[in-house]
């Protein structure tokens, strides 16, 4: 996924809820738990202060030592269950504790209370004797008939490591669950956006076709939210083709228009001499080479806008190179070519002709012995900001070469560097117009032999 895509922000969006969900729910348990064990540890240790209070009242005697507590730990030294009873008024009665307590006392709760009512509990969170965390709840009761009746307190002492371990082995629980939880959520969602998605991938398939000329329309089952969508680019590529086919059309009808006028000027202004005659003959000519310029640009820019249309490289560079090592045999030119089968323009092959052509013929023209066409693929275009499949066809010969400072200029319309060559000094004008339409790059160089070198940036066919 990349950053600034539409599955990433998806994703992105699900895992920060997932992973801020999820904690928040786990803290929702885990206080729900934790006041659950720690409330029925309480109820514990009510039950058991209960309990020593019933078995330990005597009527007659007082407090007694309870026989039948329900809790073996109590006769266990330092177990961390504690009871004691203990008389509120000094001097009456003996304090009783468990064997567990041995020598050592508990706190009595009620002490930090503000008011004391027999029946009610008090509770205090203590350290043991031997550093142990407790929890204590005490009890008041009175022991005999009447008002005066002595009043003991009745305490019992739990660990809090009980309760405290059953937390933390819940929470290890907890967290493990809510994280195979988060981990399955996360997956869960990863794979629903890519089948949630995979139709937007379809449809750049089906787009790559087409501009690759593989397919004509964009076809296929799509959901209903995309269906229109398909419909709407359908209907794009159909009239991309109307406005193309029409323009042709019209830069037809014009030339056609414009050619007899024409013709008929050039032949009354030969048939007579006179310097209006001449003037009219010039600018004739001048008129039919402007028309031809543009209509040849009309021309290119409708052909480089027309979806669907490949030209393999290789074909056409062949053809060119036979064409040309018979036009300059006499000057025993060699035409070397590197180039893989599989590379192709995504343009018409006309255009590829007339781009190479030119480019191939100026080379030769200026070689002395040797021309060379590379051509390679290539995902640096000419700007940083569009990405995609590119051409790089790099001419070189070794003639004298251009000056830097004189390079710009050779692609001026009716522009000759040297008037000792053949030309009209509109090849390269017509290239560069051409490079133009499709959106790509002219650049001019040294090579290696010390000749000119022309490298061209075109658009590729995947």
């Amino acid at each position: 996924m990349k950053l600034n895509s539409l599955a990433f922000r998806l994703f992105a969006t699900a895992a920060a809820w997932t992973l801020i969900a999820l904690p928040i729910v786990g803290l929702v348990i885990y206080s729900l738990i934790n006041a659950l064990i720690m409330d029925n540890f309480d109820r514990r240790l009510r039950l058991q202060a209960w309990v020593i209070q019933a078995e330990s009242v005597d009527a007659e005697r007082g407090p007694v030592r309870p026989e039948n507590v329900g809790e073996p730990l109590f006769e266990v030294e330092n177990s961390g269950w504690y009871w004691q009873i203990k008389p509120l008024k000094p001097g009456v009665g003996t304090p009783l504790v468990s064997a567990s307590l041995v020598d050592n006392e508990l706190p009595l709760p009620h002490q930090d209370s503000e008011s004391v009512r027999e029946g009610e509990a008090h509770w205090l969170n203590a350290t043991g004797s031997i550093g142990q965390p407790l929890r204590i709840v005490e009890l008041i009761g009175a022991v005999g008939e009447g008002a005066d009746a002595p009043q003991y307190s009745f305490t019992v002492a739990g660990p809090l490591e009980w309760p405290r371990a059953q937390i933390n082995s819940f929470a290890t629980v907890l967290a493990l669950a809510l994280a195979l939880t988060g981990i399955a959520l996360l997956v869960a969602t990863f794979l629903q956006v890519k089948v949630g998605l995979k139709p937007l991938a379809a449809i750049e398939r089906g787009l790559a076709d087409i501009r690759s000329g593989r397919r004509e329309r964009l076809d296929g089952e799509f959901p209903a939210e995309i269906a229109p969508l398909q419909v709407e680019l359908n209907a794009l590529i159909t009239s991309n083709q109307d406005i193309v086919d029409r323009a042709r059309t019209q830069v037809g009808n014009l030339a056609h228009a414009l050619k007899t006028p024409l013709a008929v000027l050039t032949n009354e202004a030969d048939q007579t001499r006179s310097p209006l005659a001449e003037k009219v003959s010039e600018q004739a000519e001048v008129m039919r080479s402007q028309i031809t310029h543009y209509l040849d640009r009309a021309r290119m820019a409708a052909r480089a806008n027309t979806i669907g249309q490949v030209t393999p490289v290789r074909e056409v560079a062949e053809g060119l190179k036979r064409a040309l090592e018979r036009i300059h045999q006499a000057r025993e030119i060699s035409f070397a070519l590197t180039c893989d089968p599989g590379l192709k323009f995504r343009g018409e092959r006309q255009d590829l002709e007339e781009l190479l052509g030119n480019l191939l013929d100026n080379a030769a023209k200026w070689a002395t012995t040797r021309v060379a066409l590379d051509v390679s693929a290539t995902d640096r275009g000419p700007e940083p900001d569009r990405p995609g499949k590119w051409l790089r066809m790099v001419i070189d010969d070794d003639g004298d070469g251009v000056p830097e400072d004189q390079r710009a200029d050779m692609v001026r319309r009716g522009e000759r560097l040297d008037e000792t060559k053949p030309g009209s000094g509109l090849g390269l004008s017509i290239v560069n117009d051409l490079v133009g339409s499709y959106r790509g790059h002219l650049a001019f160089g040294q090579s290696p032999s010390g000749g000119l070198r022309v490298e061209l940036i075109l658009p590729a066919a995947s």
